[in-house]
């Protein structure tokens, strides 16, 4: 026979439970971007993306560009940021990193 709670304790309201805030690495969902839309930045691209883009990070923050290779050292401008990271096109090409 399965055992039964107390009287006290089975009709009580129960609160919602709360979760802690999540984080990504270093930056916080709350943590406004390091970078603005127009924006032109020197970058080095590090990874490429599953749909080909060139990843770069400015403080753990992640920027797309597209048309490029990995270790191409470039100046881009911001063209969209969202919550999580920026979309940028290239503005002009620099010398490869080896």
């Amino acid at each position: 026979m399965p055992r039964r709670l107390p009287e006290k304790t089975r009709y009580i309201e129960r609160r919602p439970r709360r979760f802690r805030e999540r984080s990504l690495g270093s930056r916080t969902f709350f943590q406004p971007a390091p970078v603005k839309e127009g924006q032109e930045i020197d970058v080095v691209i590090d990874d490429i993306g599953s749909r080909g883009d060139g990843i770069t990070r400015i403080q753990g923050f992640l920027i797309f560009v597209p048309q490029t290779k990995i270790k191409e050292r470039l100046k881009v401008k911001i063209v969209k940021v969202k919550g999580r990271f920026a979309i940028a096109e290239k503005v002009s090409k620099k010398e490869e990193v080896s």
